[in-house]
């Protein structure tokens, strides 16, 4: 890849905040975009009925495009979500149903309007299965299939994975990368788009696409992906020992998302202020060069404008708020995540082991035995190590109950 010479402002913007992991052809594309206006697209398959932060990468390539005066295009893979993607996987994905699908679509879908505007003229959206399910197999074999070479297709990870490990790659799975390269060439038929964006597992797809646009179009495409991510401590991003960081507030809410942020790793502050946030890059300078303690400003600071792009800044300092009060010892935190129950369970007395799953800082009483007896269970900061505890009206304080499991996980109950 060539990155010499003066770059378009997009190409910039996606340079030095480290969005560019490979690219078809890098000084062709920078001329493209000096050209004019560009139409750029990302596909989402729906595989479940949100995004997570993982797909933040991307979005952001979307955002920025959008800022910088270009036209994103964001691909719904409501046809391509029938097949499944095996890129990046070691088995087959479970088939769904067309209802799980437009279900899973439904919920996707609201989280892009809030970082692209799709005012006329200025994004658009699309299903890919608009012209997927009106194809007919035999014309398609003759007038697409035949541009692909299958000891090429053999060669790309996504494949070259599944069979070094002699895990079964079905047939229906090995035509996915022929759907997404036909979708590229749909694209550029009805949209004008010349460029496919996603993450560096995407990079033999958006080849694919980039070669069949050129043989049955004579036009010009380009692919660009960025780096798929991980912490410093090597954890996948987005993923964490309870689940996955969604971005809907029905699977995470605002807090909990925010906590996530905040409690990122020192080494990661600075990548994460120019991937996640809009902040201007002379002040992310002075953010990550903190150290010590003033670390933990530069990633409130960090969890809040994150939190804010996803959610609305008032979400975002309701949760910098709460947060607050909970390192303070103030349970009535506004925003915090609480529970109601019913007010004849204290009464009556309600064990920790219960309490912890019935708020969800849990997922099974044995993990709620294991987080007491290791100590991390606390009532009103107080840690509990019994696990034979019943809580009772005489644990309330101010007619509510702080509840933690471990250093970053709380709840409010509140009896009713």
């Amino acid at each position: 890849m060539t990155t010499s010479g003066p770059k378009a402002e997009y190409l910039r913007v996606l340079t030095e905040r480290g969005f560019i992991h490979q690219c078809t052809d890098m000084d062709r594309l920078d001329a493209s975009f000096g050209a004019g206006k560009v139409t750029a697209y990302v596909g989402y398959d729906c595989t479940a009925p949100s995004l997570h932060a993982g797909s933040l990468v991307s979005i952001m390539m979307l955002y920025w495009l959008q800022q910088c005066g270009g036209t994103p295009i964001v691909l719904m893979g409501g046809g391509t979500s029938r097949i499944g993607d095996p890129s990046g996987k070691d088995a087959a994905r479970q088939l769904m149903t067309n209802e799980t699908i437009a279900s899973n679509m439904a919920g996707i879908k609201r989280v892009f309007s809030k970082f692209i505007d799709f005012g006329e003229g200025k994004a658009v959206m699309v299903n890919n299965a608009d012209w997927l399910e009106k194809l007919n197999y035999i014309e398609f074999l003759r007038d697409f299939g035949r541009h692909f070479s299958v000891n090429r297709m053999l060669t790309f990870d996504s494949v070259k994975t599944r069979l070094s490990r002699e895990e079964p790659l079905s047939f229906l799975e090995f035509n996915y990368m022929v759907l997404q390269a036909y979708d590229f060439v749909e694209l550029g038929r009805r949209h004008g788009c010349t460029l496919q964006m996603g993450g560096s597992d995407q990079w033999g797809n958006i080849v694919n696409g980039v070669d069949l646009a050129r043989r049955v179009d004579e036009r010009e495409m380009f692919g660009l992906t960025c780096p798929l991510l991980t912490t410093a401590s090597g954890a996948k991003m987005g993923k964490t020992a309870d689940g996955a960081v969604w971005l809907n507030a029905e699977q995470r809410s605002p807090y909990e998302y925010w906590q996530y942020f905040r409690n990122t790793e020192d080494a990661d502050v600075g990548k994460f202020f120019k991937l996640f946030t809009t902040l201007p890059m002379a002040e992310i300078a002075k953010l990550e060069a903190l150290k010590g303690r003033e670390i933990n400003d530069a990633k409130i600071v960090l969890a809040t404008e994150i939190t804010a792009l996803c959610h609305g800044r008032e979400e975002a300092e309701k949760a910098k708020a709460a947060a607050s009060a909970m390192f303070t010892g103030s349970a009535e935190a506004s925003g915090a995540p609480s529970v109601e129950l019913p007010r004849a369970r204290i009464d009556a007395g309600i064990s920790l082991i219960e309490l912890l799953r019935l708020a969800a800082l849990v997922e099974s009483n044995t993990e709620a035995k294991t987080m007491i007896k290791q100590g991390g269970a606390r009532i009103n900061d107080e840690s509990i190590k019994d696990e034979k505890f019943q809580v009772t009206a005489a644990n309330l304080k101010d007619g509510v109950l702080k509840l933690s499991a471990g250093k970053k996980r709380h709840a409010v109950i509140r009896f009713v």
